[in-house]
């Protein structure tokens, strides 16, 4: 993914909804359907498609950190119950 510094302006519609600039959807391989994360950072309102791109970058990102360990213990402890 290239950075740019190319800009456009959206309005936001009665309802919040927004157009995305075709050239961010191709960017982004953003289609129908899409999901994404949306978040405050500060002053500014964050959306991050979650694409398959998005999905392969996050691949051994909890690697080490316990999280599945700690998953299987939960789920025991549910069948437990």
């Amino acid at each position: 993914m290239k950075t740019t510094n190319k800009t456009d302006t959206i309005r936001f519609t009665v309802k919040g909804q927004v157009v995305i600039p075709s050239w961010l959807r191709k960017e982004f391989e953003i289609e129908e359907g899409t999901r994404a994360l949306v978040y405050q950072e500060g002053d500014a309102i964050v959306l991050k498609p979650i694409t398959p791109r998005h999905i392969r970058n996050l691949r051994g990102s909890l690697k080490g950190s316990g999280v599945l360990k700690s998953m299987m213990e939960d789920r025991k402890r549910e069948r437990e119950l």
